[in-house]
């Protein structure tokens, strides 16, 4: 019987988390803290973070999969009020799309890092598309092109959807002045991200291209963020630039091989993520594994400088970012009232 102390059970629809969603730079100061957290720890420290390799059962439709995605983190503060826990429950059935439903749903549940208690329950989808774009925006900060004397940045983002969209503030931000191509499966698409784009600070011009290899010719950051389709390794590392950073969000759809293989540096967001994405038997087939993480990079910039050559960070999406974000996401919702508070 819950007792009469227990704190209330917030709902928030997508639209309440995208109203008390962080702003960007809280976002990537977030995707950081997630990032580092993931860096095992020297002897004898316990870990800032628990996370578990994703679990997953397989549903009748083709290709369709659920995946739960535990984490949890240990915050400084002594008295744990700074911990967080929760669980991501995300669903995929690729068939939706042609019955107009959207092909991902996803859940966030927080819990009360002390009781157990639950907290909230969220949509995770802006929450996923969110912290996706931030640990996207740490790889451009920390291995992008930096400051550029005698043009514009120029980067290409593959891929108009939901991750697209998240995707464009954060590239402006980070390359202020910004040329930027979208390409996309659906050029309508690609054209209304492109006059949301040209509306979007820090972007100086925007484009649409319908060819891969003369989209990303030339540019210093691709990001390659498309829906997940039957065909893999779309973009020859020869098409890229001799320095291109490639940011990886929709696995190896458009990343290759060979293309891990040759860069001069090959990073991902958590090694046993990636390892066990491989070893399914679908994504990154032939890969070498990485060289690193971010959060190793992060914490010893000394180790990890931006070398000359090509960069590939291929990062799979943590549950543990969707807890950190999340959890900013429900304090202030809680504070402003928003959601809806469940009967326990």
């Amino acid at each position: 019987m819950p007792g009469p102390d227990l704190p209330p059970l917030r709902y928030l629809p997508a639209a309440v988390v995208e109203a008390a969603m962080p702003p960007l730079a809280t976002r990537l100061a977030l995707a950081e803290q997630t990032l580092r957290a993931l860096v095992p720890p020297a002897p004898g420290l316990a870990p800032a973070a628990e996370l578990p390799a994703k679990i997953g059962v397989h549903p009748r439709p083709a290709d369709a999969f659920a995946h739960a995605m535990p984490a949890y983190l240990r915050g400084a503060a002594p008295d744990g009020r700074g911990d967080r826990l929760g669980i991501k429950w995300v669903a995929g059935v690729p068939a939706n799309p042609a019955a107009g439903l959207p092909a991902i749903h996803a859940l966030l549940v927080l819990n009360d890092p002390l009781t157990g208690a639950p907290l909230a329950v969220a949509d995770a989808g802006p929450i996923t598309a969110q912290r996706t774009a931030a640990v996207s925006g740490i790889a451009i900060r920390l291995l992008g092109p930096g400051i550029i004397a005698d043009r514009a940045p120029r980067a290409t983002l593959i891929g108009a959807g939901i991750q697209g969209r998240s995707h464009v503030p954060v590239l402006g931000a980070l390359l202020p002045g910004l040329h930027l191509t979208i390409l996309d499966r659906e050029p309508e698409r690609a054209s209304a991200l492109a006059t949301t784009a040209a509306a979007t600070a820090g972007i100086g011009r925007v484009r649409t291209a319908t060819d891969l290899h003369r989209a990303v010719s030339g540019s210093d950051v691709v990001v390659t963020c498309a829906s997940f389709g039957p065909d893999h390794g779309l973009l020859a590392a020869d098409a890229l630039a001799p320095d291109a950073l490639v940011v990886a969000v929709d696995y190896d759809i458009h990343a290759s091989a060979g293309l891990a293989r040759d860069a001069a540096l090959f990073l991902t967001d958590e090694i046993a993520g990636f390892a066990a994405t491989r070893a399914g038997g679908t994504f990154f087939q032939g890969f070498p594994d990485p060289a690193g993480t971010l959060g190793e990079a992060l914490a010893d910039p000394a180790r990890w400088p931006r070398p000359a050559g090509r960069v590939l960070v291929a990062h799979l999406g943590v549950g543990l970012a969707d807890v950190v974000l999340g959890a900013a996401v429900f304090e202030t919702a809680a504070e402003r009232g928003l959601g809806i508070e469940l009967p326990r």
